[in-house]
């Protein structure tokens, strides 16, 4: 007999379906074998998809033809040499400097470090600004993305083999969530092989006939507990399966300082494994929204004043809500991105 709780919370489940949210084991009708079965998981696939074309159509004079070319073939863009050498290396400077208020969380052996790009660091290291206000970066962040947003901005740390623990589970090849997405990179040191670099599986963005079979056979299975991360939403895939999808073997992207990567994370790609504990570096970027809205133009959060202060509030948020939902990222004080 079910619980009375699922009776009210019915309603919110339901409503959730025209949202992202992704979690089949949070939201039984998400993960509902009958109901994907019949084809939930894989109408929320294309019908997310759709909008985004729809999206990134609207969008797509702001940026060039040659880089709207290499991410719609691809689903990733990569551009050496990004900023004029001068101004990276302010840049550089400046935030490997900086010391501010880290967030860190920790996945298998590797730590990952936070500090959020907000107003504090950008008046401590007013070289930021030559990457945020980029117009070849705004235009790509939003069409990637397909909304006109301001993206979340970090200084990012990867921290790779710093405990006696299982891999991490970055290092498996996956899609973040069941629509496109975007993710961006801009590495403040040269990213060696045994660093590990991100890899991207190129043109996995695209949804084709077999994508999506292998999404719905998918749906079938993710609340069987085999694997936590598909579970709540985060499908992994195994580089032997990618033949089947007509893909080729993933592109390692181990690049020098001052290298921008731009990516659909609806694509398949993972942090590849690391031989050094040697830190990645990075400006880290995030843009992720409700793929069912239909309109691609800016929100009060893109506001300047509420963009740069979007972070912290997020933050402050998980923490008062800490026991009543799980809270990743702890408090660790001030710190640098290359402190130990």
């Amino acid at each position: 007999m079910p619980h009375p709780i699922h009776a009210l919370l019915a309603p919110f489940w339901a409503a959730q379906i025209f949202t992202g949210a992704k979690s089949f084991i949070d939201n039984p009708l998400l993960g509902s074998r009958r109901l994907n079965a019949l084809g939930l998981h894989a109408a929320r696939v294309r019908a997310a998809s759709a909008l985004t074309r729809w999206r990134r159509a609207g969008l797509a004079s702001h940026i060039t033809p040659e880089d709207r070319e290499r991410f719609e073939r691809d689903g990733v863009v990569e551009i050496r040499d990004f900023l004029p050498l001068e101004l990276f290396q302010q840049l550089r400077h400046e935030l490997l400097d900086f010391r501010g208020a880290a967030r860190e969380t920790v996945q298998g052996d590797a730590i990952t470090r936070r500090i959020a790009i907000d107003i504090e660091l950008q008046k401590a290291a007013p070289g930021v600004r030559h990457f945020v206000r980029h117009p070849r970066w705004r235009g790509l962040a939003r069409y990637v993305a397909s909304f006109n947003m301001e993206p979340l901005l970090y200084l990012q740390s990867i921290l790779p083999h710093r405990h006696d623990a299982p891999p991490d589970p970055q290092l498996q090849f996956h899609a973040d969530t069941f629509h496109p997405a975007m993710k961006a990179w801009f590495f403040l040191n040269d990213v060696s092989l045994e660093q590990g670099p991100f890899a991207y599986v190129r043109g996995s963005h695209r949804l084709t006939p077999e994508r999506l079979a292998w999404e719905k056979s998918r749906s079938l299975t993710a609340r069987d507990g085999s694997c936590r991360l598909s579970g709540r939403g985060s499908l992994r895939i195994g580089e032997q399966e990618l033949e089947g999808l007509g893909l080729p073997q993933p592109t390692i992207f181990a690049v020098p300082a001052n290298t921008l990567i731009v990516a659909d994370t609806f694509g398949f790609h993972a942090r590849s494994p690391a031989s050094t504990a040697e830190p990645r570096i990075e400006i880290w970027a995030y843009s992720r929204h409700n793929p069912f809205r239909p309109l691609r133009g800016l929100n009060m959060g893109s506001l300047p004043g509420i963009a740069e202060r979007r972070i912290g509030w997020r933050w402050r948020l998980a923490d008062m809500a800490s026991g009543l939902v799980n809270q990743p990222w702890r408090a660790v004080g001030l710190k640098r991105a290359a402190d130990d």
